[in-house]
C-alpha cells in the first residue's frame, strides 16, 4: 500500500484527513523504517506492512468508536507510538499521553511524535501498573487505549484509577477473545464489554486476522 492508497482507504472508511495530516503519517513511516533498525520497535517481517498492519490498524478503531472532542486519551505499552500517535494524528483535537516502561522504545516515540509537529501530544517513561498512582494521573483521562499490551483484566486493574467516571477504554485485540472477557468480568462484575470486528473496505486483512476493537467500561449504578 502507498500514501495514495492509503488516503484512499482511510476516505472509504470514514477516516477523513487532509493532505498535512497524509504528509505527517508519511513522515512517521518513514522514521519508523529508518529506526526500527536501529531500535526493535516492530517486526522486521512487518515493515513493508507499516501503513496497514500498525498506522491503519491503530486509526481503525475511530470507525468503530466515538472519541469524544477534545479528550484526554492515554495509550498505554504504545511501544513504538501504536495505537496513539497515529489516532493523534488523525484527531489531532484530542490530547494523547504515550506511555511505556522501556525507556529506549519512549526516547523513540518521542522523537516521532516532535516530528508530527501536532500539540498537546507527549511521551513517558512508566509502568502502566505505576501510572495511576501518579497523582496527577489520577482520574485523568476520557479515553485509554492499549493494542496487544495484556489480558484485559489486567489493563482495567492496572488503569481503573487513572480513567474519568465517565471514560472508556479501547483495546485492538485479536482471535477468540471469550475466556479473556469472562475472566476480566469475573474480576471486575461492573465491567461492560463490547466486541466489534473490525471490517474496512479495500482492506481484507483485518477481517483475515480476526482484527477486533475492544470497548469497555465500568456501569455505574443507576
Amino acid at each position: 500500500m502507498d500514501k495514495l492508497e492509503f488516503w484512499t482507504a482511510c476516505s472509504a472508511n470514514g477516516i477523513v484527513m487532509e493532505k498535512e495530516q497524509i504528509d505527517i503519517v508519511e513522515r512517521f513511516h518513514r522514521d519508523l523504517l529508518y529506526w526500527n533498525q536501529q531500535v526493535n520497535l516492530i517486526s522486521r517481517k512487518d515493515e513493508e506492512h507499516i501503513l496497514v498492519r500498525h498506522i491503519l490498524h491503530s486509526m481503525s478503531l475511530l470507525t468503530q468508536v466515538e472519541i469524544p472532542h477534545k479528550a484526554n486519551c492515554l495509550d498505554i505499552g504504545t511501544g513504538g507510538g501504536f495505537p496513539g500517535l497515529p489516532v493523534k494524528i488523525a484527531r489531532p483535537d484530542v490530547t494523547m499521553l504515550l506511555a511505556d516502561s522501556i525507556a529506549k522504545k519512549i526516547k523513540m516515540t518521542e522523537m516521532f511524535a516532535k516530528h508530527t509537529e501536532l500539540q498537546k501530544v507527549s511521551a513517558v517513561t512508566i509502568r502502566v501498573e505505576e501510572l495511576a498512582a501518579k497523582q496527577r494521573y489520577s482520574w485523568a483521562f476520557d479515553v485509554i487505549m492499549a493494542r496487544a499490551v495484556a489480558p484485559i483484566a489486567d489493563l482495567v486493574k492496572w488503569t481503573r484509577l487513572a480513567l474519568k467516571p465517565t471514560g472508556f477504554w479501547v483495546f485492538l485485540k485479536g482471535g477468540n477473545l471469550d475466556e479473556e472477557i469472562e475472566q476480566a468480568v469475573q474480576q471486575f462484575p461492573m465491567l461492560q464489554v463490547d466486541v466489534r470486528q473490525i471490517s474496512m473496505l479495500g482492506v481484507p486483512w483485518f477481517e483475515e486476522q480476526e482484527k477486533k476493537v475492544v470497548i469497555a467500561k465500568i456501569k455505574r449504578n443507576a
